[in-house]
């Protein structure tokens, strides 16, 4: 499921068209949600330049804008970027490295690009900043403000979710003892998680780790981007996730 919004041919689509046409590159940019953070990224450099597509996240939507923008011109002044390699020009106190994303989040992020090049079979990188002490995210003491901020997308395909793999969530104990699927997923206002099957009482209520739900049942990564107040609801393993939005508690 893309973290990004429905669209049809109109004048978003056109936009990028006409972008790529006139520069070389467009730029989608998607903001913040109260669950998820901004990012922005590239259309179109695999397609004029044969350079892979490059992402960033969590910061304002027209700083990556600019930013994604500047590595744009530099591309097509001939200036290849290199995987994993530290680049100190990018920002003025800040070093960025692009990490290689992983083909499985492909599809969660670069929506239009897939439209754009009718399939996900393009390279892309993740542009991922420092904190205050130049620390990357996978440094030892990295700012704990910023930890959320960027979504490593070169590592955890098979663990989406942004919240710490041993965050205690709800299930049920029909899940649990009677191996029935989860038919429903609610992220509450206030961040917890309800994995359901359906038929559970007050009383089957248990807390498991959120990494235990995933490694029985990967097709919940499909909801990683279930924004709070919402649920999402199916009738099989693998079937089509509905998204709703739970009355809030004055209603």
């Amino acid at each position: 499921m893309s973290v990004e919004p429905q669209h049809d041919c109109d004048k978003a689509d056109n936009k990028i068209i006409e972008d790529v046409n006139t520069y070389g590159w467009s730029v989608v940019m998607i903001e913040a949600i109260a669950y998820l953070p901004s990012f922005a990224y590239t259309i179109g450099l695999w397609k004029t330049y044969s350079h892979p597509e490059i992402i960033a996240f969590g910061l304002t939507v027209k700083t990556l804008h600019l930013v994604l923008n500047d590595l744009g011109d530099a591309i097509k002044k001939g200036k290849p970027y290199e995987p994993n390699v530290n680049y100190s020009d990018i920002f003025e106190n800040s070093d960025v490295k692009l990490i290689p994303v992983d083909r499985r989040n492909i599809k969660d992020y670069f929506g239009y690009a897939i439209w754009f090049n009718k399939n996900a079979e393009f390279p892309a990188m993740q542009l991922v900043w420092t904190d205050r002490n130049n620390k990357f995210p996978w440094e030892e003491n990295y700012q704990e403000e910023f930890l959320y901020r960027q979504p490593l997308l070169d590592r955890n395909a098979r663990f989406k979710f942004r919240e710490a793999k041993n965050l205690g969530i709800f299930t049920t104990r029909q899940w649990l003892e009677e191996n029935k699927p989860i038919l429903r997923v609610v992220h509450d206002e206030d961040g917890d998680w309800q994995f359901l099957t359906g038929d559970q009482m007050p009383s089957d209520m248990k807390i498991v780790a959120l990494e235990q739900m995933v490694l029985k049942d990967n097709s919940l990564n499909d909801i990683f981007n279930l924004d709070y107040g919402k649920a999402a609801d199916r009738t099989k393993i693998g079937g089509e996730w509905k998204r709703s939005t739970l009355p809030s508690e004055e209603d």
